[in-house]
């Protein structure tokens, strides 16, 4: 289920939705004015690397030094 970005092209209003179903976008307005004028923005992330990272795309575990164990406590 893709989240979307919006941009109300009668007021401005920038916002997210998920969409789950096609007829959810059909029934898409504007939570500022009620504009259904859409315009789909390009979503865009960000990632965060300390440059401290141990060694090549290993993540670091909060004990410290590389995770023994990727993935199994939720921070990586």
């Amino acid at each position: 289920m893709p989240i979307y970005e919006y941009r109300c092209e009668d007021c401005g209003e920038r916002f997210e939705r998920l969409i789950r179903r096609s007829e959810d976008r059909s029934a898409l307005v504007c939570p500022a004015c009620g504009g259904a004028k859409l315009a789909t923005e390009l979503s865009l992330f960000a990632t965060h690397r300390s440059s401290t990272a141990g060694s090549a795309g290993a993540p670091m575990c909060p004990a410290g030094g590389p995770c023994p164990t990727p993935g199994a406590c939720g921070l990586s």
